[in-house]
């Protein structure tokens, strides 16, 4: 696995690196070992996937707030993706600002989301789907949320003639502290 930091502390992009032969490839995908190693959080609660029936269809930004706080690590495994990632960390050297990523079923990349970041894609293809690798248990009463269009965070999302989007995350309030 090849680790690469991001402009933003502590997120990092994941590749994957197969060892082929006539066969195909196998790789790892997983490896607390290497996690650790990376000083990142290695624990594994929960594994979840999406389901994108429609192009454009756009999730997020989601996270969970303490003491419930969560590291993601995500991987699209059908299709194609622009992933996000915001820093929402107050005391961050790069508070408010994202990056983006194409995540798809070809180039097998992961993104690490961690603890303090809001996370959403945009699927660039139908039918697509998203795998998550998550550090603690869902707890609906600590999910917090930026709108994907919050002018503080001017997100340049790709495109698209018909975003399908969900009313919940369509109407998030401007972001506050």
């Amino acid at each position: 696995m090849k680790f690469i930091e991001t402009r933003l502390k502590g997120a990092f992009i994941i590749d994957v690196e197969p060892m082929e032969d006539e066969r195909g490839f196998f790789a790892r995908s997983w490896c607390a070992d290497e996690f650790i190693k990376h000083g990142l959080d290695p624990r594994l609660a929960q594994c979840s996937f999406s389901f994108n029936k429609k192009r454009g269809t756009l999730r997020g930004m989601h996270y969970q707030g303490a003491p419930h706080a969560e590291t993601k690590v995500v991987r699209c495994t059908v299709g194609s993706i622009y992933d996000v990632i915001v820093d929402v960390r107050p005391d961050s050297d790069t508070f408010r600002q994202w990056i983006s990523v194409e995540l798809s079923a070809v180039n097998r990349r992961m993104i690490y989301v961690p603890v303090g970041f809001a996370h959403g894609f945009q699927s660039l293809v139908e039918d697509t789907e998203v795998f998550y690798m998550v550090s603690v248990p869902y707890h609906p009463e600590f999910s917090r949320s930026v709108r994907w269009n919050d002018p503080q965070f001017a997100i340049e999302w790709p495109h698209e003639d018909h975003r399908v989007i969900s009313e919940r995350d369509r109407d998030y309030p401007d972001f506050i502290l």
